[in-house]
């Protein structure tokens, strides 16, 4: 029996070998309750990622005002007149007529407009203008060039906090327009202290206050009822404490036929001029609808404080923007801003050739 045990024992092993390959067998064919996960098959190659740049957007670049969009009053006024001239075949006397009303009715006055017609005839006769299309043409250029004088740059001085005071009368849009041309100088990288000049308009430190804030501005100002000449004191020797190189001044509105505010007014002046400060502009604020009276305003004006130019504002809203024309040709005020409506985009620079062709435009 002894010689057969190996023998068992070998025909045992074959067995279990060839039991266990059969389980083996079975699992792979998905036979058996036991799975053998079959070796990980290479991944197929993925393509980079590619982070794409991040989208900027720019700011939209500020809306040009257009002079021709914002006259709608004013050029309503003359295109009567321009189809009339135009419409006629010669140039006589009517035309004449016609011309002159048209520059009185949209508020050049009586003494500019005759100056204005006087010169165009004697370049009509000296050039022999004979049709009515190069007779407006003419005007318009005669119109440009009585425009063209003066400097109408804002004057910024080296040296000491420059000064520039506004003034004018009551309602115009002083307080504003200041308000207006600090966020612009801002802008353009000035320092600026505002000095709330009008004490005796409860509202107007407020609302000065407020644009201050939005052109990141120091504001001074002093008890209602004060002494306006103290505050813009007060207004230069902190622009010079602190680096501000602009100084805006608001003054009380007067009447200009007041001696009494208008002496005020040229105290303001004087102080406004001393060390370390230096008045370099003083504007007037004209309200264009008043027409004509802006001109005795801006006479008046003048002779107290020495004005440097004209700020006329609502423009947009005036059929007479001859008041322009009429300001530049009696006084020889340039006028350096317009203002065209509420925002702060709406004052812009006053460009003697848009104006004219906006003014003149046929549609």
């Amino acid at each position: 029996m002894e010689p057969l045990l190996p023998v068992l024992l070998i025909v045992l092993i074959v067995v279990a070998v060839l039991i266990g390959g059969g389980a083996l067998l079975l699992n792979r064919r998905g036979g058996g309750t036991a799975t053998l996960e079959p070796p990980p098959s290479p991944s197929a190659p993925t393509a980079p990622t590619i982070e794409e740049p991040p989208v900027v957007v720019e700011p939209d670049a500020p809306t040009k005002v257009s002079l021709r969009d914002r006259l709608g009053k004013a050029r309503s006024s003359l295109s009567g007149f321009m189809g009339s001239v135009l419409s006629r075949a010669a140039i006589d006397q009517d035309t004449w007529d016609e011309m002159e009303e048209a520059l009185i009715r949209a508020d050049v006055g009586v003494g500019t407009t005759t100056h204005i017609l006087d010169r165009l005839r004697d370049t009509v006769a000296a050039d022999g203008i004979t049709e009515s299309a190069v007779l407006l043409d003419a005007l318009k250029a005669q119109l440009k060039a009585d425009l063209a004088g003066g400097d109408r740059s804002l004057r910024h001085e080296p040296g000491g906090p420059n000064v520039w005071l506004f003034v004018g009368v009551n309602g115009v849009g002083k307080t504003t327009t200041i308000g207006k041309v600090g966020k612009q100088q801002a802008d353009l990288g000035h320092r600026i202290v505002m000095a709330a000049g009008d004490t005796f308009r409860a509202a107007a430190a407020e609302q000065l206050e407020a644009w201050a804030e939005r052109a990141g501005a120091d504001l001074v100002r002093g008890a209602e009822g004060g002494d306006p000449s103290s505050i813009i004191f007060d207004a230069v020797q902190r622009a010079a404490a602190r680096g501000s190189d602009l100084v805006l001044a608001d003054t009380a509105g007067r009447l200009h036929t007041k001696v009494n505010l208008m002496e005020e007014l040229r105290k303001v002046r004087r102080v406004a001029d001393r060390d370390p400060g230096q008045v370099t502009e003083v504007l007037l604020v004209l309200d264009a609808t008043t027409g004509q009276n802006g001109l005795v305003q801006a006479q008046q004006f003048t002779d107290a404080v020495e004005l440097t130019g004209v700020v006329l504002t609502k423009l947009d809203g005036s059929a007479k923007g001859g008041i322009a024309l009429a300001i530049q040709s009696t006084l020889g005020i340039p006028i350096k801003l317009v203002g065209l409506g509420e925002t702060v985009d709406d004052l812009v620079a006053f460009d003697p050739d848009e104006f004219i062709d906006a003014l003149f435009s046929a549609d």
